[in-house]
């Protein structure tokens, strides 16, 4: 059996049995290195050696984390979230304020991954204080769930600041360029984005599916539960004061993206200048950098170990002979590899539930296998970057999926697999699997 698809099956595997990921992983990898003919010591420093890719990008996930937490103790999402219950007691119209709230989700979803990069941090806590007015207008959870997630997804795959930089040009960049460097390979920056545009047209596609058919309907809450289980407090008003560091927090990170190319460093500049805010004592810094790293750090640390698997499947040496042996089974149909290789990728991502993390696993044989079936640079992109991020939205263990839950379920009354997971998974992937086959077959 070829070690490389010994490696990534066994990983699949142990994901499935639902092993923490990276102990999947340095297993796998192990195991891939042994069959292979290395030994123990060197499939070990194999993982070691490509460690620090992953852990510079680990590093800036454990910032914004901070930075994410630090934000949300600013108020303004409470402040929101307090607005939209006062409109619903003053008798606001309710198509007016379904279509509303509903914009106010897309354009906060975006924001979280691009100029204020917080991630899934401001779901639970502009979600729960909404829920109430949810109920009252009768809204299917569902709905709301499948436009943030879609919307997340969106914003990293395509707009190039913020988690989209680092997908685009931290990971998927450097890994198409480094697979494909023996196959004369040499992508540019700015054709990233635009390889991306149609496989994301797919996940847009999907939510408006979702919200304009699929759970149009009104669906019914118990209101007594949702007010005995979510405690909403009276929204802070800033001073003015902390409302400028606040803006002033989220320009340095959104300039520091620009300018500096460097998420990381915008992060913690902006961590610092909310650190002298008044937002929270100084003595709770610390408190508020541990809650965001903890939120962040499963993350951080997949893609680490991610890259280490990778290295290893490039030292085994048996990749090439993977492409062949798959090329041979597909022959010169590249309807048919397209569409294996996103529906394996799919498959791969929703074992573990992180896009980033699957790219550097996925690109040493998928980059080789595209070119050599003769699929364009940017067909390539499209279908590694498609591939790697199928999944994503919709995994059982995807922090997009888990954050949506976690705002949404505040009151008990949304299931996180029936309600998240399933809706989240047909409505952003079956749409994207669509367009990534159309764009890799015409781009």
């Amino acid at each position: 059996m070829n070690s490389v698809l010994l490696s990534i099956s066994l990983m699949i595997a142990m994901c499935l049995l639902r092993l923490p990921v990276p102990v999947a992983l340095i297993a796998g990898a192990i195991v891939g290195g042994l069959h292979s003919g290395l030994d123990i010591h060197e499939s070990i420093g194999a993982i070691n050696d490509n460690l620090s890719e992953g852990a510079q990008v680990g590093m800036t996930y454990v910032m914004i984390g901070a930075f994410a937490v630090a934000l949300a103790r600013s108020g303004l999402l409470d402040m929101l979230a307090d607005k939209m219950s006062g409109a619903v007691s003053r008798g606001v119209k309710s198509s007016s304020l379904k279509w509303g709230l509903f914009s106010i989700f897309i354009l906060a979803s975006i924001m979280s991954q691009n100029a204020v990069p917080v991630h899934i941090a401001f779901i639970p806590v502009m979600i729960p204080p909404l829920l109430t007015v949810f109920n009252h207008l009768k809204i299917d959870r569902r709905a709301v769930a499948c436009i943030i997630a879609c919307s997340i997804s969106v914003s990293y795959l395509l707009l190039p600041t913020g988690f989209g930089a680092i997908y685009l040009f931290e990971i998927l960049l450097p890994n198409i360029n480094s697979s494909g460097a023996d196959y004369g390979l040499v992508v540019q920056a700015g054709q990233v984005p635009k390889a991306m545009f149609l496989p994301v047209m797919g996940i847009v596609a999907g939510m408006l599916v979702a919200v304009f058919i699929t759970y149009r309907k009104p669906r019914e809450y118990d209101d007594e539960i949702t007010n005995k289980m979510v405690f909403r407090s009276e929204a802070t008003k800033l001073k003015f004061k902390e409302l400028m560091f606040v803006i002033a927090a989220v320009a340095v990170a959104l300039i520091c993206q620009i300018e500096f190319d460097s998420l990381l460093l915008g992060a913690m500049i902006g961590f610092v200048l909310l650190s002298f805010s008044g937002i929270f004592t100084w003595q709770q810094q610390d408190d508020v950098f541990t809650e965001g790293m903890r939120m962040m750090v499963q993350i951080a640390v997949i893609i680490t170990i991610a890259s280490g698997f990778a290295g290893v499947l490039n030292a085994t040496g048996e990749i090439p002979s993977l492409v062949e042996a798959t090329k041979a089974l597909i022959g010169d149909n590249k309807a048919v590899g397209a569409l294996l290789m996103l529906l394996v990728g799919l498959f791969i991502t929703i074992g573990f539930g992180d896009s980033f993390a699957s790219v550097p696993i996925l690109a040493p044989i998928y980059v080789p296998l595209a070119l050599s079936l003769g699929f364009s640079p940017a067909a390539t992109i499209a279908l590694l970057g498609a591939s790697a991020a199928l999944g994503d939205a919709g995994s059982p263990a995807s922090t997009i999926s888990l954050g949506v839950t976690s705002g949404l379920n505040a009151d008990g009354q949304h299931d996180h697999i029936r309600d998240s997971v399933i809706p989240t998974f047909c409505h952003a992937n079956f749409g994207m699997v669509l367009f990534a086959w159309i764009a890799a077959l015409v781009l």
